[in-house]
């Protein structure tokens, strides 16, 4: 079985609807909205038939802060991440590293403000 080094990640929100949007537009998919216990979570779609599945959700509730200051989320950006980026910006949010090259054996990334003032890495192969 492959491991990884997370399991589930969890980006903080004010703005639920907002922020909703903002990720169903940049990543292009629908973000399943759900209730855990006092938690309102928008879940990222996966594939959950194996527990080599890593996913995870924004959150609104008690303790959840927004900021740029917290850990970096790398988001799977797909075949190419320029084409998530590209809608970073009309979607309500900011590029803050545009595409970069970091090294043969690692690909691309770039890192986004969300609309709640996140800041989110993208990561592609090309």
């Amino acid at each position: 079985m492959t491991m990884h080094a997370i399991n589930w990640f969890e980006i903080p929100v004010n703005n639920f609807e907002k922020a909703k949007k903002f990720y169903d537009t940049v990543i292009g998919v629908e973000i399943r909205d759900e209730m855990f216990n006092h938690l309102r979570m928008g879940v990222f779609p996966t594939d959950n038939t194996s527990q080599t599945t890593v996913s995870g959700a924004i959150v609104k509730g008690e303790h959840y802060e927004p900021s740029d200051k917290g850990s970096l989320v790398y988001l799977n950006g797909g075949e190419d991440l320029q084409v998530m980026l590209a809608r970073v910006e009309s979607a309500g949010g900011k590029v803050i590293v545009p595409k970069m090259h970091i090294g043969e054996k690692a690909g691309y990334m770039a890192v986004f403000q969300d609309t709640e003032g996140n800041h989110v890495a993208l990561h592609s192969w090309n």
